[in-house]
């Protein structure tokens, strides 16, 4: 194995902090499609029918 070069260290922070806010976009993206599907469901397990007859 040869010895780091003075720009991997850099180059891997890099990557790491890249990564990471790609890893956040998507999470986040999956978590507001998810929350816009369910968005019209009645909150407390209740079914849209029982929560129209109280």
């Amino acid at each position: 194995m040869s010895a780091p070069q003075p720009g991997d260290k850099s180059a891997g922070f890099t990557g790491l902090i890249l990564g990471a806010i790609t890893i956040f976009v998507i999470v986040f993206a999956i978590v507001r499609m998810t929350n816009a599907k369910y968005a019209g469901h009645a909150e407390g397990g209740e079914t849209p029918a029982a929560a129209t007859t109280h």
